[in-house]
């Protein structure tokens, strides 16, 4: 209920703030961190509607709180304050690429938390998770042989940790493709306004590492078969690579990307 609320009081202060810039409110570091607050606690939602459990809030909530509370204290007040757009924002582009990417960063940071989550559940069990990790549910398909010798399929819930393991694949794999969809829009905008589709900007070269972090994550489960622990490392590594792309890259202050910078210029 709590981040229920949270995400209608983040939706509020965007739709404010947009009306009062006149444009998508997510053209600094400031609003991209509030954008990415109200995304994060959407896709908890969205997770938690899957399964209701306390793992998912406790895994995922300090997500939310940590870029609100970056955004109010850690940054200087002239990155708070709403500013007119640089001429290279101008564009309708802008809501279509930085919102992708932000909405992608939200689905791979909370799946990668459940990740993390995983490695501290898990026991050491093996986990059986052919069906359930493309989405059958909190359930998954058990073969065995009645009496008459005829093959029948039972429903098995799934355990505390094959269910982590499961909503943090479904989850990882949706911010993937988003993922995807922003870095291939980005590269249009780009050569649109500069004539070129990839400049090794920091931020595209650190983008492109977190795209083939995840890529990793998702070639060894659908082709090595991992599960677990695995994967969930593979996952965590990609956590922190994102905090990189996102927050890190912005203390150079150069690039086109530069706009997000500590300092504000």
């Amino acid at each position: 209920m709590l981040v229920a609320i949270s995400n209608l009081l983040l939706t509020a202060q965007l739709v404010l703030r947009w009306w009062q810039s006149g444009h998508f409110p997510i053209s600094n570091l400031y609003e991209s961190l509030c954008f990415l607050a109200w995304a994060c606690t959407l896709t908890q939602l969205l997770v938690e509607r899957s399964w209701p459990s306390p793992i998912v809030p406790a895994a995922a909530t300090p997500m939310g709180l940590g870029c609100i509370a970056f955004a109010s204290f850690a940054l200087p007040d002239q990155l708070q304050t709403s500013a007119p757009l640089v001429p290279a924002l101008r564009s309708s582009w802008l809501v279509m690429h930085v919102s992708v990417i932000m909405v992608s960063y939200a689905a791979l940071l909370v799946g990668s938390l459940l990740s993390f989550a995983v490695l501290i559940t898990d026991r050491g069990e093996a986990l059986e998770l052919r069906s359930s990790s493309i989405g059958s549910g909190g359930f998954r398909q058990a073969a065995a042989v009645g009496d008459n010798g005829v093959l029948q399929l039972r429903s098995v819930q799934l355990t505390t940790n094959e269910q982590l393991d499961s909503l943090s694949y479904r989850t990882i794999t949706v911010g993937f493709l988003l993922l995807t969809v922003g870095i291939i829009s980005g590269a249009v905008w780009a050569n649109e306004a500069w004539g070129s589709y990839w400049s090794w900007d920091p931020k595209e070269t650190w983008a492109l590492i977190c795209w083939l972090v995840y890529a990793a994550y998702l070639h060894t489960r659908l082709s090595r078969g991992w599960q677990g622990r695995r994967p969930a490392l593979v996952a965590v590594v990609g956590l922190a690579v994102i905090g990189i792309c996102y927050i890190g890259v912005n203390l150079l202050g150069i690039g086109l990307h530069s706009y997000g910078w500590f300092l504000g210029t």
